[in-house]
């Protein structure tokens, strides 16, 4: 009985911080062991640099790298993929398994991949084929586009164009960048 009150302690006092430090890095395997009681969990395949920091033993450049990765197209599938694309042996990266999970995305069932449209490349015609982009929308950005340079990725494109978050959650399915 007298181990429960420290350990729900450090699990409070974990919680607490894990709560109001969004950049918050575990320390130990016991962090890691109380995070994953506290339902933390990282999607390999959605993770961005900060979620990775927040593991112990990765640099940010490996950080980057994953996220670079996983925005180019690349999948992870489990642990071995991690390790493989970071060049590391599996056994450093194995204590961090809890806290890692793969989840895989049928992007088929989300949009036929035909719809898939760059718009750093499309035309106005092309983009005006997209549900949700109307010709004065695709003209604006095609302008833009000849105008700025290139968007960078889907934030870049937003504010660019001055686009509302619910008009980005329609549009975010249709562009890749």
């Amino acid at each position: 009985m007298n181990n429960w009150l420290p350990l729900n302690l450090k699990l409070q006092k974990l919680r607490t911080r894990l709560l109001n430090d969004p950049y918050y890095r575990l320390q130990s395997g016991e962090e890691i062991q109380m995070a994953v009681k506290l339902g933390i969990k990282i999607d390999a395949n959605q993770a961005t640099v900060d979620d990775w920091l927040r593991l112990p033993g990765l640099s940010i450049h490996q950080a980057r790298s994953l996220v670079e990765l996983s925005s180019s197209g690349v999948k992870f599938y489990c642990l071995e993929d991690i390790a493989a694309a970071l060049a590391i042996p599996l056994q450093r990266l194995e204590p961090l398994q809890p806290l890692l999970s793969f989840i895989f995305y049928d992007e088929e069932s989300l949009i036929n991949p035909t719809q898939i449209v760059n718009p750093n490349t499309a035309s106005v015609a092309r983009l005006a084929q997209i549900p949700f982009i109307d010709p004065s929308l695709a003209q604006a950005v095609v302008q833009n586009r000849v105008s700025f340079g290139p968007y960078r990725n889907l934030v870049d494109f937003q504010q660019r164009l001055s686009l509302s978050g619910d008009a980005i959650a329609q549009l975010m399915y249709y562009l890749r960048f």
